[in-house]
């Protein structure tokens, strides 16, 4: 399954808020300097969908607020 994120890095608070069955806006505290970014939003997606972050894997939007996960 896909899911599609808007991602919203540098933020004061952490969340993530669902628009749809597969949209999400999440929003982390690291920057996007090196990837800190990306594995965070990984692990609060692992947190709300309530699985392993390992299941969880950015296939688009390596630099780009606009991302594509894979649940595997």
């Amino acid at each position: 399954m896909k899911i599609f994120v808007t991602a919203k890095p540098k933020s004061k608070e952490e969340s993530v808020r669902k628009i749809d069955e597969t949209h999400f806006v999440v929003a982390v505290k690291e920057p996007p300097i090196s990837g800190q970014a990306n594995r965070a939003i990984v692990k609060a997606l692992a947190n709300y969908l309530d699985l392993a972050p390992s299941r969880i894997q950015l296939v688009l939007g390596f630099s780009s607020k606009q991302k594509v996960f894979e649940i595997l």
